[in-house]
C-alpha cells in the first residue's frame, strides 16, 4: 500500500489554505449597478437635508452646491414652532393606533386561518389575499362617504379606523406561514398541560410568532406614518394635520422660503427613515421566515 493510499482522503472539511483565503468579489458590473441604484434613491433625500441648511439666495445661485457657511437657522426655526410638534404628535398618534390595531387584529385572525379548520376558510384567505390589489386610492370616494355617515371627517379616529382595515391583508398574509410552521405536538402538550386555546394563543403562539409580527408591526407604521392620500380627504382643520399633510400645507404658505421648506420636509421624514434603518434587518428576517414558512 502506498503513502498516498494510506491516509484516507478528508471530505467535506475546508482545509485551512481556503478558510484563510479572502473572499473573491463579484462582477464589478454588478456593485456598479448597485451603487448606481442606491445613489438614485439617496440623492434626493441628502438634497432636501442638506438644502436645510442653506439659505434661499445660495439655493438660488448654486442649485447643486454645499452649503457656503452652513446655515442651522432654518431647522430652529420648525423645531420651536408649534405647529411642527402639533402635526409630530398627531403623526405618532394615528402610527400607533394604527399599528396596534393591525397587529392585534391581524394576529387574531390569522391564528384562526392558521390553525383552524373550517368551511370557506380558503376563501376568507383569499379574500384577504385579494385585498392586497386593492388599493386604498381606488376606494377613496366610496370610503369619505362612510366615513362621513359616521361622523368622523376632520377626526383622527376617520383615519386610524381605515389605515388598520387596509392593513389587515398585508399583516395576515405574513403572518399566517409563521403560525402554520409551528408544531402541532406543542399545542398537544400544551393540551395536556390544561392550557386553554387562549392560553396557547398568549404563551406560546405570539412568542414563536414574534419575528413575524415585529415585521408587520414594523410596515405597519412606516405606511401609517407617511400615509397622505386619506388624511388629505377626511382631515380639514389644520390642528388635526398629520405631518404628510402639515409639508404640503406649509410649503404652500412658505413658498418662497425654500431653504425653510426643505428643513421642514427632513425633519417630517426624518423619524420614518430612522426608524426603518434601525429595524431594517427585522423586515427582512421577518419576511424571509413568512417565505419559508
Amino acid at each position: 500500500m502506498t503513502a498516498a493510499t494510506a491516509v484516507p482522503a478528508r471530505r467535506g472539511r475546508p482545509r485551512r489554505q481556503d478558510r484563510d483565503a479572502p473572499e473573491q468579489w463579484g462582477n464589478p458590473v454588478t456593485y456598479f449597478i448597485a451603487l448606481l441604484f442606491i445613489a438614485v434613491c439617496i440623492a434626493p433625500v441628502l438634497y432636501i437635508v442638506i438644502g436645510g441648511f442653506r439659505t434661499n439666495s445660495q439655493i438660488t445661485t448654486s442649485p447643486s452646491g454645499l452649503p457656503h457657511p452652513w446655515v442651522t437657522r432654518n431647522y430652529l426655526d420648525v423645531l420651536e414652532s408649534n405647529r411642527f410638534w402639533g402635526e409630530f404628535a398627531n403623526s405618532v398618534l394615528v402610527a400607533l393606533a394604527s399599528t396596534v390595531g393591525i397587529v392585534v387584529l391581524g394576529l387574531m385572525v390569522s391564528f384562526v386561518i392558521a390553525r383552524y379548520d373550517f368551511k370557506l376558510k380558503g376563501a376568507m384567505y383569499s379574500l384577504f389575499a385579494a385585498g392586497l390589489m386593492f388599493p386604498m386610492v381606488i376606494a377613496i370616494t366610496p370610503l369619505y362617504i362612510v366615513i362621513k355617515d359616521l361622523g368622523l371627517v376632520d377626526n383622527l379616529l376617520g383615519v386610524i379606523i381605515p389605515q388598520i382595515a387596509f392593513g389587515l391583508p398585508t399583516t395576515v398574509i405574513i403572518l399566517v406561514p409563521f403560525l402554520r410552521a409551528i408544531p402541532n405536538e406543542i399545542e398537544e402538550a400544551a393540551a395536556i398541560d390544561g392550557t386553554s386555546r387562549l392560553g396557547f394563543f398568549a404563551r406560546m403562539v405570539i412568542p414563536l410568532s414574534l419575528p413575524g409580527v415585529v415585521t408587520v408591526g414594523i410596515l405597519a407604521f412606516i405606511g401609517s406614518w407617511n400615509n397622505y392620500v386619506l388624511p388629505l380627504y377626511i382631515l380639514n382643520s389644520q390642528a388635526n394635520y398629520t405631518l404628510p399633510l402639515g409639508v404640503q400645507a406649509f410649503s404652500s404658505q412658505y413658498s418662497t422660503d425654500t431653504a425653510k421648506v426643505l428643513a421642514f420636509t427632513s425633519l417630517a421624514m426624518l423619524p420614518a427613515l430612522i426608524f426603518f434603518s434601525i429595524f431594517e434587518k427585522r423586515i427582512v428576517g421577518g419576511l424571509t421566515g413568512a417565505v419559508k414558512g
